[in-house]
C-alpha cells in the first residue's frame, strides 16, 4: 500500500515538472499569453487519479506556483495561482459528474478515459483561460478589450491544449502501462 502511494506521488511529481519545463519552453502567442501545457498536465494528473480531491489540490497550487514563476503576462503571477485553485475545484467536479453517468461506466477502461480526457481538456482549458483573463482584468489590467483576448488567445489555447493533452495522455498512459510491466 505505501509502495503505491510513493509509486503514485512520484508520478505525479515527474509529470508536474514535465508541465512546468512545457510551460516554460512554449511561446506566447502574439499577446503576452501562451498555451498552457502545464494546465494539461495537470488535468492528466486529476484523470490518473480519478479526482482525488486532496492529490488533485496539491497539483492545482503545485502548478499554479510553477506557472506564476514562467509567466509571460506581466502580472501575471497571482491570475495563474487563482485560476488554477478554481480550475481543479471545477475539473474534479466535472470528474464526479462524469463517473456517476451510467454510460460512462459501461464503457471500457481505456475508451471512458479518452473520453474523460477529451471532456476535460476542452473545458477544463475553457475555465482556466476564462478565469486567468477576468482575474488578470481585475488585477493587472488586460492589454487587449476581454473578447478579443477570449477570441484570440482562450479559443485557441483550448484547441491547442486537447489536441496536445490527448498526445501528452496516450504518451503517459503508455508509458505508466510500460513501467509497471
Amino acid at each position: 500500500m505505501r509502495d503505491l502511494k510513493t509509486k503514485k506521488m512520484i508520478i505525479n511529481a515527474l509529470m508536474l515538472g514535465i508541465g512546468a519545463i512545457l510551460h516554460q519552453i512554449t511561446p506566447a502567442l502574439g499577446l503576452p499569453m501562451q498555451p498552457d501545457f502545464a494546465l494539461a498536465m495537470l488535468f492528466i494528473i486529476i484523470i490518473l487519479n480519478n479526482g482525488d480531491y486532496k492529490t488533485s489540490l496539491v497539483c492545482g497550487i503545485i502548478t499554479g506556483i510553477f506557472t506564476a514563476l514562467t509567466t509571460k503576462f506581466p502580472g501575471g503571477q497571482v491570475p495563474n495561482m487563482i485560476d488554477k485553485i478554481i480550475t481543479v475545484h471545477v475539473v474534479v467536479f466535472i470528474i464526479y459528474g462524469l463517473n456517476k453517468l451510467k454510460i460512462m461506466k459501461s464503457l471500457e477502461e481505456k475508451k471512458r478515459m479518452t473520453i474523460m480526457c477529451g471532456i476535460i481538456l476542452g473545458i477544463g482549458t475553457l475555465i482556466s483561460g476564462l478565469t486567468f483573463i477576468y482575474s488578470a482584468n481585475l488585477i493587472v489590467g488586460l492589454p487587449a478589450p476581454f473578447m478579443a483576448l477570449f477570441n484570440t488567445v482562450v479559443i485557441p489555447a483550448v484547441f491547442i491544449n486537447l489536441v496536445a493533452g490527448i498526445i501528452l495522455f496516450k504518451i503517459v498512459q503508455t508509458s505508466i502501462k510500460r513501467a509497471m510491466i
